[in-house]
């Protein structure tokens, strides 16, 4: 493996007692300890974990002072049916609740799934937001920290998540193959993507002048850099940029799979550097796709007198 510059150091969640009601500030309430272990065991994400005890204490606040285990199925429909009605919840995290409820009865309960059984809504179908090429291009001028750019920057370049762009070392950029290592991805998959050749100078540049030691991008005290202040990054570029679209810096990756797919990559090339599992997931790009739409007109365009 060739380093990235010569001489330095290598990037590479029965009883008729009446439900209270639920009140988002109502006292603190402990997840329990069996439910925590039990997340750690099957190694789910920091993020993963963060997002079911979240969900599952909430659970617990609205059943408050009630055994977990008295608490019938349809009393947990009736929950469900009060976030929808009073929180608008969308139908994704639906499934993020019903998914931290569930793994309590039966992961760490060990209840039979046909015992617990909550319907699932319907799947929103919704086409991912992507930027233009132009517009990546303003987004990255308008991004005048070099940390800042070669963070957006790669991220589009490789069509990283943001969670496997912080967890990047030095170590897995590899500037002899061209390729990124992602170690530990969504599902703890490990894949390789490209590495490009103006990301690698931008960052041999910024390996220079910041010389980070363990992570890629760091935070204070060499600290593996925040998600949270990556995200305000892209808000302020995107401000700056002029772009007014309502969009999350999740875009960039979707911008990196539909630009791919314009320039005629193959549907399953693309599929690999996104790490997807099926290919049904990455067709989805094939409804934002230009290619092909350029060649046809409106039937308005060819109306004469309008």
């Amino acid at each position: 493996m060739r380093p990235i510059d010569a001489g330095i150091k290598s990037i590479s969640s029965d009883t008729k007692k009446p439900v209270l009601p639920f009140t988002p500030n109502a006292r603190y309430v402990r997840v329990p300890q069996a439910y925590l272990d039990k997340l750690d065991v099957r190694r789910y994400s920091e993020s993963t974990i963060s997002v079911y005890t979240h969900f599952f204490r909430e659970y617990m606040r609205y059943f408050y002072n009630r055994p977990l285990d008295s608490i019938k199925k349809e009393e947990i429909q009736t929950y469900l049916l009060h976030l929808i009605k009073t929180r608008n919840i969308s139908a994704s995290t639906q499934n993020q609740i019903i998914n931290a409820i569930k793994f309590y009865y039966e992961q760490v309960k060990g209840l039979d799934r046909t015992f617990y059984f909550i319907e699932r809504p319907r799947k929103e179908k919704k086409l991912p937001m992507v930027l233009s090429q132009e517009e990546v291009m303003r987004l990255l001028r308008a991004t005048h920290n070099l940390k800042h750019k070669a963070m957006l920057g790669l991220i589009y370049s490789a069509g990283l998540r943001v969670g496997e762009l912080i967890s990047l070392e030095l170590v897995d950029i590899d500037s002899d193959r061209m390729v990124i290592y992602v170690r530990g991805g969504k599902g703890k998959k490990d894949r390789t993507t490209l590495l490009s050749s103006k990301i690698l100078v931008l960052l041999r540049t910024y390996f220079k002048r910041y010389r980070p030691v363990k992570w890629l991008f760091e935070g204070p005290d060499h600290s593996q850099y925040s998600q949270s202040s990556l995200r305000k990054i892209f808000i302020r570029s995107k401000a700056k940029a002029g772009i007014y679209k309502k969009l999350t810096l999740h875009c960039l990756r979707h911008s990196f799979a539909t630009h791919l797919l314009e320039n005629g990559t193959n549907l399953r090339y693309i599929q690999e550097l996104l790490g997807h599992n099926s290919s049904k997931t990455t067709e989805i790009y094939t409804h934002v796709t230009l290619a092909g739409m350029k060649n046809v007109q409106s039937p308005l365009d060819q109306l004469t007198d309008v």
